[in-house]
């Protein structure tokens, strides 16, 4: 394969790397039903998709008129861990496309994602890829910041040692998207369809240029790509 025009990939987990958006937002629908907020699975993911649950807490409350406090995130968390532990699968292609890019790249590649890092982690280990990422996983939630604003990719590209502008981002979500153009990055949607994924319409409305649908092809797409290349 051909040498890469990137210094490094940057990776969003849920929705790239993993299929954890439909479970996630399954136990959120539930909860949110407890407190009066009656939403069905498609509903919560037009809602919530891209988005920590903990930026979202002033929408909750205004919807259901219940104060959110730690403990009800605590539990939330708690019953979201255990489904994923259970029921969790990775995107189909992801682990074969990140060993690829691992090996290209000498290891400069990172997990940049707005979820808590403890999920990130469960959701790497889960499906068998925390080896090719190791330390190299970072959340949004750790910094003053979060999606759509660019901080967990510059934080990333600069772990790396290498300037975002030289990176290539992996995202599914016009939030995340937002936040690896604001980063300076090369951005590559993935929009597969169906559950728990924004629309390709979506992601060029955010700015994406390069819109993808399957996993196995991105080593390839990042290869061949070039600054001038066009969108597809």
């Amino acid at each position: 394969m051909t040498a890469l025009s990137f210094d490094a990939v940057l990776f969003d987990c849920d929705g790239v790397l993993v299929d954890s958006e439909p479970i996630t937002n399954r136990i959120l629908t539930q909860m949110l039903g407890e407190l009066g907020w009656h939403l069905t699975l498609e509903e919560c993911l037009q809602i919530f998709v891209g988005k920590a649950v903990r930026d979202e807490i002033a929408l909750i409350e205004s919807k259901t008129g219940v104060r959110i406090g730690d403990a009800w995130q605590q539990e939330f968390r708690q019953r979201r861990n255990a489904a994923l532990e259970k029921e969790l699968t990775e995107i189909s292609g992801a682990p074969a496309a990140v060993r690829q890019l691992h090996k290209l790249l000498d290891g400069r590649i990172a997990v940049a994602s707005g979820a808590d890092l403890h999920k990130v982690k469960l959701q790497l280990q889960k499906t068998g890829m925390a080896d090719c990422f190791e330390n190299r996983v970072f959340s949004g939630q750790d910094l003053p910041r979060s999606k759509p604003y660019p901080d967990v990719y510059l934080a990333a590209a600069n772990a790396l040692g290498v300037d975002a502008s030289r990176c290539a981002v992996v995202e599914d979500t016009a939030t995340g998207a937002r936040a690896g153009l604001a980063a300076g990055a090369v951005v590559f949607g993935y929009s597969p369809g169906g559950t728990g994924h924004d629309s390709a319409e979506a992601l060029r409305e955010a700015g994406v240029q390069h819109v993808f649908t399957s996993m196995a092809e991105l080593p390839d797409m990042l290869a061949q790509w070039r600054p001038e290349t066009v969108a597809r």
